[in-house]
């Protein structure tokens, strides 16, 4: 494959969400920029973006527990969820801007209305949950959250959760109906189908392996390319670019150099889910309801049992289950973790890990766990639950980021974190929940670091995907109200419901 006859103007290294997401905005916002997509594996979206690698929530806040703290002094800070949400809005309006743009099929083949849950158990997780709904329902984005600790509201809710419980059990759920289920696979793949109809050339089975910056600040890249029968070694130029690979991406940034990433390590962490098909179940399930997490675990490592819709057919998700795996992608070596040590990043890895025994108990165990224990694990969510109606399917792999810290030495930061170089000529997102859900606001901020002269220009361009940007809709219950009104319209999402 011959090298390109000048640099490209970006790169984006892997086939997923985010690059599509940084792909979409840019060809917005510059069309005449050349754009090039590298992805080592034989088909976009197939990493962490594909629909059964993940539990296809769009995390908006509305039913993740881990979203709200409670203060020492009994109040709650639901400060991340409001901000979560805020990002899933910006999701939401560029999405139905590509819908009504054409630039994306009709809603149903990526989006779908699937009412957000939180359940929990007990006198006291009642209460608090009672609190934590109080709380939220005060926010124009959250107006349509309902509260009930009522046996036969929750079964009218969501009957499988409600079957087959004693009358004595005492549960409290919230329940908003403005949630979704989100296929990122399809989306992702969508998204690239444009791209190269607007003239980005997407590379299949070619593997990015190292970077080099020239004297004029551009970047080199080495890249593999794998056909049937050989492996071919070639180099392009870019000016800018961005690694969207998942925890590949900190290799990547090694390799290059990038001081921004000195101590940096990640902890890679796999996923399980119990899958159901069987219609009668599917039949009674329609929502997405998450419950508490162990503690210290992860935030993908919170209890739900998910609807979901791909490919235009329904099921029913349980999990996660976590355990400890090397690889950094689902496809990756077993030589992943261990090819990212770097004298730097040994030192905030071990102060993590002994700082967090427990996670790291969790996850052991959860390696170890038996069927039986993840069947009783669902049978907490749905009593009557058969195991022959369930199977077991390995979802992708998430890289918890770890980072370097002053007074602990190394700190495990769920979430996900732009890193960037101070020239701005690469990016990468490392990370993972909210991730995806979140992409169009965590590649705005790619683009503020990396193109910060471009500001003025592409603010009403990317208005113009994104009309709210800059805006509080949490400062605006009209103007919030009016948004999700307008994008669930377009999306085919339930509208808001006015405030109880």
């Amino acid at each position: 494959m011959p090298a390109a006859l000048r640099p490209y103007d970006v790169v984006l290294i892997g086939g997923g969400i985010m690059s599509a997401t940084l792909g979409i905005l840019l060809k917005h916002l510059e069309p005449s920029w050349s754009i090039a997509v590298y992805e080592r594996l034989p088909e976009l979206g197939a990493e962490a973006s594909a629909a059964w690698n993940n539990a296809g929530t769009g995390h908006s806040g509305l039913c993740e527990l881990n979203y709200t703290t409670e203060n020492p002094d009994g109040s709650l800070d639901i400060t991340t969820a409001a901000a979560v949400n805020e990002q899933f809005q910006l999701s939401r309006q560029l999405w139905a801007a590509l819908v009504e743009a054409g630039i994306l099929g009709k809603p149903t083949s990526f989006i779908n209305p699937v009412p957000h849950m939180t359940l929990v158990q007990g006198i006291e997780d009642s209460q608090f949950l009672r609190h934590r709904h109080e709380k939220l329902s005060e926010h124009p984005l959250f107006a349509s959250m309902r509260f009930s600790s009522a046996a036969k509201t929750i079964e009218e809710w969501a009957p499988l959760v409600a079957r087959g419980r004693l009358p004595s059990e005492w549960l409290a759920a919230t329940r908003d109906i403005t949630g979704s289920d989100v296929d990122f696979g399809a989306l992702t793949r969508q998204m690239f189908t444009y791209l190269e109809t607007a003239g980005v050339s997407v590379h299949l089975r070619n593997e990015v392996r190292g970077l080099r910056q020239n004297n004029d600040g551009s970047w080199q890249l080495r890249i593999h390319h794998h056909t049937d029968n050989d492996r071919i070694t070639h180099r392009v130029d870019a000016r800018f670019v961005f690694a969207g690979a998942g925890g590949w991406a900190l290799k990547l940034l090694q390799n290059a150099g990038l001081p921004e990433v000195q101590g940096y390590g990640l902890l890679p962490v796999s996923g399980r889910f119990l899958r159901c098909d069987n219609p009668e179940l599917v039949d009674l399930h329609d929502a997405k309801v998450y419950g508490r997490a162990p503690a210290g675990a992860p935030p993908m490592s919170m209890p739900h049992l998910d609807t979901r819709l791909v490919d235009g057919r329904r099921s029913i998700l349980f999990g996660p289950f976590p355990g400890i795996n090397p690889r950094f992608l689902k496809h990756g070596s077993i030589l992943d973790a261990p090819g990212a040590l770097r004298p730097n990043n040994i030192g905030p890895l071990a102060s993590m890990l002994k700082g967090n025994t427990s996670l790291a108990w969790l996850l052991a165990s959860q390696v170890a766990s038996t069927r039986r224990k993840k069947f009783a694990a669902l049978r907490e969510f749905a009593p009557d639950a058969r195991t022959a109606d369930w199977v077991m399917i390995t979802a992708g792999q998430r890289a918890q980021i770890v980072k370097p810290d002053p007074v602990r030495g190394g700190v495990l930061q769920f979430g996900t974190e732009v890193v960037a170089a101070q020239d701005g000529s690469i990016a990468a997102v490392l990370g993972a929940s909210p991730g995806a859900s979140t992409a169009p606001a965590i590649l705005l901020e790619v683009l503020e670091r990396c193109f910060p002269r471009y500001r003025t220009l592409w603010a009403p361009r990317l208005r113009e995907l994104m009309p709210t940007l800059g805006m509080s809709l949490g400062a605006d219950p009209r103007l919030a109200r009016y948004t999700l009104a307008r994008t669930a319209e377009a999306l085919g999402l339930a509208a808001p419901e006015p405030s109880a």
